[in-house]
């Protein structure tokens, strides 16, 4: 039986990995991907906003009796790099990425996998969505267009974030 990237472990981060190789989120075509962000950060409950900028900004309170906690913000670009093989029909703006699992390794089907920084906005997704995770504050910065020149990040008003640890998640 071939193994399938719902099969990964932990299945939490590779069940939204997955989710977001759906959604086409090539630099500078983000509309679909700020939404699908906004709606999970409204269907988990927790406070979600799109600056304006175009980053998507969610804020998770502290379970209780973690409130006094240092607030930790996890950051992570949701844009691309759309490549391709030159025999691929693929439409980065339209078409969603297909996973192939081959032994221990993830890859895409004729096209780059966005793994970078997919992996991020997943295992941010993966956190929040969490009811078992014990955590004091957690706020989520979702950048746009970190492949062609940091412009959310570049774009961050002061004084919107209130955690003291930022972690990059850009791997």
């Amino acid at each position: 039986m071939a193994i399938t990237i719902k099969d990964l472990q932990p299945r939490e981060v590779w069940k939204h990995f997955e989710a977001l190789t759906q959604v086409p989120r090539p630099s500078g075509h983000l509309e679909k991907i700020q939404k699908y962000l906004l709606d999970f950060g409204k269907s988990i409950n927790v406070e979600t906003w799109q600056d304006e900028a175009g980053n998507i900004i969610m804020r998770k309170p502290a379970t209780p009796g973690l409130e006094n906690r240092k607030g930790i913000i996890l950051q992570a670009h949701m844009d691309m790099v759309p490549q391709k093989t030159p025999d691929s029909k693929h439409d980065f703006i339209n078409d969603p990425i297909t996973t192939i699992v081959k032994g221990d390794w993830l890859y895409a089907d004729d096209t780059t996998l966005g793994a970078d920084n997919c992996i991020g906005v997943a295992a941010g997704m993966a956190i929040l969505e969490s009811k078992e995770i014990q955590h004091g504050p957690i706020e989520c910065l979702f950048t746009v267009d970190e492949e062609t020149g940091l412009t959310g990040a570049f774009a961050l008003q002061s004084g919107i974030f209130t955690g003291k640890i930022l972690l990059n998640l850009d791997s």
